[in-house]
């Protein structure tokens, strides 16, 4: 029996009320209440009664029972954090802290560069307390802060709650640092190397490895001593199925085949064990190892990463295996490549047995973002028709996968290189760094003045905002 995706940030008065609300419409004889009950009640009473309620409304969640629910929200509770919503502290070591760490929605460049000044004008900040040596890997100060309270080790403070561990690998800190040395330090005094926390109440931990390692959808540095610190924790007990380390380096952010985390984590267990400890402690909320190995190769058929298939499929991947996001949409990854033009891995994954079904549309769909204008010809006008109708934002697509010659392609098809949904096509480019499809676009009629629906901001202004400074420079020269 499906079970439904459980709510970001809801705590238990909201499940409460929404088996209130089945009562009430099982009562009335809704049918789709009734449904519900007759799908996930084990033994469906005559005359429904509130605890009947909750036990369907927490097994619609994937909880077998009221209470294994309720206790996962507590949980969520517990590790919840909002380090993005901290503001200005007029401690100053708490201020140092909070510009010092990626906060995963406040990274804007140069943020972190903010704590140069602060620290020239007070170089105690330093070592203020064992979270400003963690995040500074300060060793020689931390050695003995832990041999004087080696609880210190495992404390919660600063100004996001987090434990010493956390600042060091989220730190992003221009002056050099013992972080090794430092992680060492913590880990042998007790240190948890499974410690992370809930961004915003979600339920993918973001953990140490998380933050070592970097990434995500602002394209957040990697720790400068990531890797290092990343095979520290695995040695140390960290597990490797860490849904949001993949997300960051894969489906979030911006997209190459770079392979040295994946076999770094591949070699610690990656897509087998349990799960770890966050997995014991969200259970259904989070996907198993075996999916997080399907979702990897998903997101290289998706993105375009043959390196990353191929060292996947060595490790066991399951070649139709689904992804669970829903940028997957239910395809197979041969389905996926062949819809985003990656020719070399659908014929990776065929080789290794993979299956597709695409239909007539999908078909032409799949030859245009190939950019094969022969086989787009000898469709004829109607599953362009279609197509038009179907995605008519596939140049968005196509620049989002850095394909110029497909751009070129659907734009002398009648697709709008304007076409705007959240953003533009060239917004797309501009976040990539992509001047070759920028510039493909701008001479097919790409608009830079066109403004997105979210921030209110042209190509430029998200060129500018996220660093991208060759695309930056193009778009300054268009006047």
């Amino acid at each position: 029996m499906p079970v439904h995706r459980l709510p970001d940030g809801h705590g238990v008065e909201r499940f409460r009320k929404r088996a209130k609300t089945l009562l009430r419409h099982v009562r009335a004889e809704v049918p789709e209440a009734l449904g519900l009950v007759a799908e996930f009640h084990p033994r469906p009473p005559r005359a429904l009664r509130l605890s009947d309620a909750q036990l369907v409304t927490a097994r619609m969640y994937g909880f077998a029972s009221w209470p294994r629910l309720r206790e996962h929200l507590a949980t969520v509770e517990r590790y919840s954090r909002s380090p993005h919503l901290v503001g200005p502290s007029p401690e100053e070591p708490e201020e140092f802290l909070r510009l010092a760490c990626l906060t995963y929605g406040a990274d804007h460049p140069g943020r972190t560069g903010e704590t140069g000044p602060l620290a020239a004008r007070r170089p105690w900040l330093r070592t203020a307390n064992v979270f400003t040596m963690a995040a500074t890997g300060s060793a020689d100060a931390l050695a003995a802060a832990l041999a004087a309270d080696p609880g210190a080790a495992r404390a919660q403070g600063g100004p996001f709650g987090w434990e010493p561990l956390l600042y060091l690998t989220y730190a992003r800190l221009d002056t050099p640092g013992e972080y090794v040395r430092a992680a060492r330090l913590l880990l042998a005094h007790g240190a948890d190397p499974n410690a992370g926390y809930l961004w915003d109440g979600l339920p993918s931990p973001f953990t140490a490895l998380t933050g070592a390692l970097g990434g995500g959808e602002g394209d957040q540095p990697a720790h400068p001593r990531g890797l290092e610190l990343a095979r520290l924790l695995l040695e140390a007990g960290a597990d490797p199925n860490d849904g949001q380390a993949l997300y960051n380096l894969g489906l979030g952010g911006s997209f190459s085949d770079d392979t040295v985390h994946l076999r770094l984590l591949l070699e610690f267990g990656l897509g087998r064990g349990e799960g770890g400890p966050w997995h014991a402690r969200l259970g259904p909320a989070l996907p198993s190892p075996r999916q997080m190995l399907r979702d990897e190769l998903a997101t290289a058929a998706l993105r375009g990463g043959p390196r990353r298939a191929r060292l996947l499929l060595a490790h066991g991947a399951e070649v139709d295996g689904l992804g669970g996001h829903p940028a997957y949409g239910g395809r197979t990854p041969r389905e996926l490549a062949l819809l985003n033009g990656h020719t070399e891995i659908a014929e990776i994954l065929a080789a290794a047995g993979a299956s597709a079904e695409l239909d007539e549309t999908e078909a032409f769909i799949a030859a245009c973002m190939r950019a094969d204008a022969g086989a787009v010809a000898g469709f004829g006008p109607e599953p362009l028709a279609r197509a038009l109708v179907r995605s008519p934002g596939l140049i968005g697509e196509a620049a989002g996968g850095r394909r110029p010659a497909a751009v070129r392609l659907l734009a002398g098809l009648g697709f709008d290189v304007n076409h705007l949904r959240r953003s533009t096509p060239l917004h797309t480019a501009a976040w990539n760094d992509d001047v070759e499809t920028a510039r493909t676009l701008v001479e097919l009629g790409a608009d830079p003045s066109i403004r997105d629906t979210e921030h209110d901001a042209t190509p430029l202004g998200w060129a500018e905002h996220g660093g991208r400074h060759r695309v930056a420079a193009y778009l300054r020269d268009l006047g």
